[in-house]
């Protein structure tokens, strides 16, 4: 007798840097017993364009959501849509980000939701709700209003799903706000009790080398609080959603997955939270549990979350769309192999600049486009050289090595990698060599970089303001 269809669960938060440890035990006891991916990179450190990324198992130059704004093309196979054809009941809670900006920031139509059945969402969470006071919209399009604590309340709704549909396998996509910053007051609104358990905690050296402490507008010394409070108590609701599964004897017939659309730099790199390069901008945590992933151990080559629809669609059994670019997980697991994946991670950039990188275990080297619009251009022909950062010696990046002669070669090498560009569907760009650097000069900056040669200074800018932050 064939096991039954595993059930489907995706945990995704906003913003959640890689390296948070001592506030989610529960995240750290689902990588204990099932699988912890290493290194996992976002395919785009922005909203829209990472989710669409993980609802579609493109990149954005397939899916089309190279920035915020743009809605998820209503042709392109879904997640959802290969669940569902599979006699799968599939929900979304939360956040979709991927209706468009022509559209009302909370309903989001039919058409839009990217193939869920059962929908309380809201496009725009951060829009239509507080902490306290959350408003989601159902299947018809009506309002909801959830009690309790923004996540204290998804999560709720996430168990009455579970509890609904334990007689048949499910997919539930639960998408969180939290940790990300509230936008309309730039801060961090914990529960209560939560920000002062955090207040004065240790600084990731990235953070501490770089942030102004006498700088309100988005110092981490301010916020990293209620930053750690809120992912506290996310963290808190994921227990109880396992607690749930626990009880209705699903444990072990479900597959959980839990990862972030981007990491947060808290403005260090440049006047956004992320938008950069920088790993703590694009390096994501995942975790895996349940079939196929419980004993797992630790996946330590570095891979893209562009990869987790078809690592949930193939732990479920079920076929992978031709159109999907990313590639399973599951011969990784368990220290597995899969000799056709390729040693780097590639990620495309928008809204700050339109840049272009690809990371390995030790490197990262990154490009950045002079001649474009970084809201209304998705990539470009022309790039020039901006960051090379060798992790193994600088895992934060406080260094940046791209003008120095002695890496010439590394960063060739690297170059070559960005062949990617035109796997993914782009034209074959056109790169600048970095001029070399003054000798007498020891270090760059990792604040600001300069491209005086390019006639374009990234990094501390602004998204443009036609577009939403």
């Amino acid at each position: 007798m064939s096991a039954p269809q595993p059930n489907v669960v995706v945990i995704l938060t906003d913003q959640q840097r890689w390296d948070v440890r001592g506030v989610t035990p529960e995240l750290e006891r689902i990588g204990r017993e099932g699988t912890t991916v290493e290194v996992a990179i976002s395919p785009q450190p922005v909203c829209g364009p990472a989710r669409a990324s993980l609802q579609t198992g493109c990149y954005a130059t397939v899916h089309g959501v190279f920035r915020n704004g743009l809605p998820l093309p209503a042709d392109l196979p879904t997640l959802a849509g290969a669940f569902a054809a599979a006699g799968y009941r599939t929900g979304h809670l939360g956040r979709w980000q991927l209706a468009g900006e022509e559209g009302e920031p909370g309903p989001v139509p039919a058409e839009a939701r990217g193939g869920y059945q059962e929908w309380l969402a809201s496009d725009q969470l951060e829009v239509t709700s507080d902490p306290y006071r959350t408003i989601v919209y159902d299947a018809a399009g009506e309002p909801v209003r959830l009690v309790g604590y923004r996540s204290d309340a998804l999560f709720d709704a996430a168990v009455r799903f579970v509890a609904d549909h334990h007689d048949r396998p499910f997919l539930l996509f639960v998408s969180l706000l939290e940790p990300h910053h509230q936008s309309e007051t730039d801060s961090y609104p914990a529960p209560e009790g939560y920000a002062e358990r955090y207040q004065g905690s240790w600084l990731p050296p990235d953070l501490a080398a770089l942030a102004d402490p006498n700088d309100p507008a988005g110092s981490p010394h301010r916020h990293l609080g209620g930053y750690l409070g809120q992912l506290k108590r996310v963290d808190e609701g994921v227990a109880r959603l396992r607690d749930a599964l626990r009880s209705l004897e699903l444990t072990d017939r479900t597959v959980l997955a839990w990862t972030s659309d981007h990491g947060s730099h808290f403005r260090t790199r440049n006047d956004e939270y992320m938008r950069s390069a920088h790993d703590a901008s694009i390096r994501v945590p995942l975790v895996l549990t349940g079939p196929g992933f419980t004993g797992g151990g630790v996946v330590r080559q570095p891979v893209s979350t562009v990869d987790l629809m078809p690592t949930l669609l193939e732990a479920a059994g079920l076929p992978v769309p031709a159109t999907v670019q990313g590639r399973s997980l599951l011969p990784l697991v368990g220290g597995g192999s899969d000799p056709e994946r390729a040693g780097e991670v590639f990620i495309q950039i928008s809204e700050s600049q339109v840049g272009r990188a690809v990371r390995t275990a030790r490197w990262k080297y990154a490009v950045t486009a002079p001649d474009v619009h970084p809201w209304h251009d998705p990539g470009a022909v022309r790039y020039a050289e901006s960051e090379l950062y060798d992790l193994e010696a600088d895992p934060y990046e406080l260094d940046n090595l791209i003008r120095l002669e002695s890496h010439r070669e590394i960063a060739d090498e690297l170059r070559a990698a960005l062949r990617w560009m035109e796997l993914v569907g782009e034209k074959p760009p056109l790169i600048t060599d970095a001029p070399p650097r003054d000798p007498g000069r020891r270090r760059v900056d990792a604040r600001v970089h300069e491209l005086p040669w390019a006639g374009l200074r990234f990094g501390h800018q602004r998204t443009p303001a036609a577009g939403p932050r």
